[in-house]
This record gives structure tokens, C-alpha cells and sequence, in this order.
């Protein structure tokens, strides 16, 4: 009977964790389908941000010269680009997501596919209005 209360505590900590968006994720050109960035989704007390900590299109040491604000020639690598999300059920949203090839800031919410696939979608005012890109896991 132990045996059976310690591996329903494995396989709940396990589902748990299948279905968070914390971690690592890769981003896709909607275009050529090349692998552009490795970005990491975190949790700070009841939101949820995310950052790039690596890029694989530009220069190594690119720069976001179209932000705007703060992060106006902030480096790409490490910039901040999910803001506030929180999480609604099985969905993230109430939050931010910046663009910075154009440096224009979206509305935005995630809701994970399966364990390994996220969906993010930007938009402006309405959902309608918005592009939605796929997300894989690392």
C-alpha cells in the first residue's frame, strides 16, 4: 500500500509538471520554419514572464533597436519579451508580448497544445486581430 501512495505521488508531481509552461521553448520563422530563438517562461509570485536566452538569427550581440522605452538597444539575449501573464484555468493571459523585430508590444496568451507544444497568440485589442505562432519545448 505504500508502494501505491508513493508512485500516485511521482505520477501526480509528474502530470504537474507535464503541464506547465515553465521551462525552456523554442521559436519558428512563419515563414522558412528556422529555428530563431530559445526562449525560458518563468514564474515570478503570480505571474508569469518570459525571456530569450538565445537567438540563432543576427548577430550575436544584436541589439533591439526598434523597442522602445527601457529596453530601447537593450540586447536581444536576455530581453525580457512576455510580461503579467496569469494563469485562467488552462489558459495564460491578462499580459504582454513584445516583438522585437518590430519592437511593437501585444496583448498575448499561451495555452500549452500537449506537454511539448505551446500555443502563443499576439494581438491587439481583440483575439481576432492577432498572429498565432506554435512553440515546441526544448
Amino acid at each position: 500500500m505504500k508502494h501505491l501512495f508513493l508512485f500516485f505521488l511521482i505520477a501526480l508531481n509528474l502530470t504537474a509538471k507535464a503541464q506547465s509552461i515553465i521551462g525552456q521553448w523554442e521559436t519558428y520563422d512563419d515563414k522558412t520554419k528556422e529555428k530563431k530563438a530559445l526562449i525560458e517562461i518563468y514564474k515570478t509570485n503570480n505571474t508569469y514572464s518570459a525571456k530569450i536566452i538565445k537567438s540563432f538569427v543576427g548577430e550575436h550581440d544584436a541589439i533591439c533597436d526598434e523597442c522602445k522605452g527601457d529596453k530601447k538597444n537593450k540586447p536581444i539575449k536576455g530581453l525580457i519579451i512576455i510580461e503579467d501573464l496569469k494563469k485562467n484555468d488552462s489558459e495564460y493571459n491578462g499580459g504582454t508580448i513584445l516583438d522585437p523585430e518590430s519592437g511593437e508590444i501585444y496583448s498575448c496568451h499561451l495555452k500549452l497544445v500537449n506537454s511539448n507544444k505551446l500555443k502563443v497568440r499576439g494581438f491587439l485589442g481583440f483575439s481576432l486581430f492577432g498572429r498565432t505562432q506554435y512553440w515546441r519545448r526544448k
